[in-house]
């Protein structure tokens, strides 16, 4: 279904492209490093690189695997950042000798384990929109007050379905035999995108019924949400924007044990940012919601087999939400941190509440 963007304001024109100088990333570690042991860990920035690119890059240039380089998260090509990866110590000399126009080593350390993917705790990121007029920095910067407020829905971003936006039709094919990829790599990357297609439609109607909720009476919501009055009435109650239904699979924030909604006060936990809600990645094992939470997710819960299931958080909290606005140069510099495994892009088409994607995207 199409994207439903929470935020009530109409949608705000503005340029934005990524490049080097408007999109820096800057990868902030899961835990700190203990300066000994048998892995060597680097602080590198890129520029124009996807990772796998710059890991190609270190493995060619040392004589190892790529699967010998550790790294906690994919980092976008079109930008500059900065992450962490680890190599084996004993190749720590041969790096003396490594130069590329697109990397650099900022600074080394060691830790006793191998950067594993999804060891880190989220990204700093500073983004810098152009052609900005005065009424629209206005509505940035309400937009802004809001997230910072309310959090945002955590949508997988284009950069997630290839630059057709068509690699989730391919994973359907694939779980469903009519299509064969001989590249494994390749064909988990496929299969992901269409869990997360799945996932973002789910997020979008959750979104869809809690406007609903704020626009129409008990009475009149009813027959055009299908659900009880009873439940409708506690959604009306809810003071979150995004209404959470019983049944919802609740995760503790900004991690921890899964629960289902049933007591009346986790819409406050969830609006505290103690708690809050997560949507199904589809697969053959993952807590499932239940109730009339379970009814709605169910349409969303297509895969039976070929990949094991998850949650995932289904609203975030952005933090360190700065916003300037520079009315000479009609620009406005944005600066926040996202949780892992959250993007960027879609925090910036929430703000302008219209897809973003550029053609400059590649990965």
């Amino acid at each position: 279904m199409e994207r439903q963007y929470y935020l009530p304001h109409s949608p705000i024109e503005f340029h934005f492209r990524q490049s080097p100088r408007d999109f820096v990333v800057d990868e902030i570690p899961l835990y700190p490093f203990s300066g000994e042991g048998e892995h060597l860990v680097l602080h590198v920035r890129k520029k124009n690189l996807s990772t796998w690119q710059m890991v190609d890059i270190f493995s060619n240039h040392l004589g190892i695997k790529g699967r010998d380089i550790g790294y906690a998260g994919l980092k976008d090509k079109n930008a500059q950042t900065k992450q962490y990866i680890s190599l084996p110590r004993k190749y720590e000399e041969a790096l003396e000798r490594f130069e590329h126009e697109g990397i650099k080593i900022l600074s080394k350390t060691y830790h006793n384990n191998k950067i594993r993917v999804g060891h880190l705790k989220g990204n700093r990121f500073f983004i810098r929109l152009k052609k900005v007029t005065p009424v629209a920095a206005s509505k940035i910067s309400e937009a802004l007050r809001m997230i910072k407020l309310h959090g945002m829905p955590n949508y997988f971003g284009f950069q997630r379905f290839g630059l057709d936006g068509e690699n989730y039709k391919k994973g359907s094919a694939i779980l469903a035999g009519t299509l064969k990829e001989k590249n494994k790599k390749l064909a988990q990357f496929y299969v992901n995108a269409y869990q997360s297609y799945l996932f973002n439609d789910w997020l979008s109607r959750r979104i869809e019924i809690s406007k609903l909720v704020d626009a129409f009476s008990v009475q009149e919501l009813s027959s055009i949400v299908s659900l009880p009055k009873e439940e409708c009435e506690a959604m009306k109650e809810q003071k979150h924007p995004f209404k959470l239904i019983h049944g919802d699979v609740m995760m503790h924030y900004p991690y921890g044990r899964l629960f289902h909604y049933v007591d009346a006060t986790e819409p406050e936990r969830f609006r505290s940012r103690d708690i809050s809600v997560s949507g199904l990645l589809s697969g053959k094992r993952a807590t499932r919601a239940e109730g009339l939470a379970g009814e709605i997710e169910k349409n969303y819960d297509t895969i039976t087999s070929g990949i094991d299931g998850a949650r995932r958080y289904g609203w975030i909290f952005p933090e360190e939400v700065e916003g300037e606005y520079k009315e000479q140069e009609a620009w406005y510099e944005l600066h926040f941190t996202l949780p892992k495994g959250s993007y960027a892009t879609v925090l910036i088409e929430e703000i302008a509440k219209r897809a973003i994607q550029t053609d400059e995207y590649q990965e």
